[in-house]
């Protein structure tokens, strides 16, 4: 199914809701937003990490805890 298609059919059932349930449906696509934005900061931040780590624990000092 089409995104075009997928949200029509999200509207025509939102129509039919009473207030209080809409309210419940602004929320939820607030908290799923949210959610995906934390996903995204939590994957920069990891990407952002790994070069400072690799310069701390690529080295030859290190090398016996590679086998652990």
């Amino acid at each position: 199914m089409n995104r075009p298609t997928q949200l029509e059919q999200v509207k025509e059932k939102l129509t039919h809701l009473p207030s209080d349930r809409l309210i419940e449906v602004n929320d939820f696509i607030d908290f799923l937003q949210q959610r995906d934005r934390d996903r995204s900061l939590r994957q920069a931040y990891t990407r952002a990490s790994e070069h400072a780590f690799r310069e701390v624990w690529d080295n030859d000092e290190d090398a016996a805890y590679d086998n652990l």
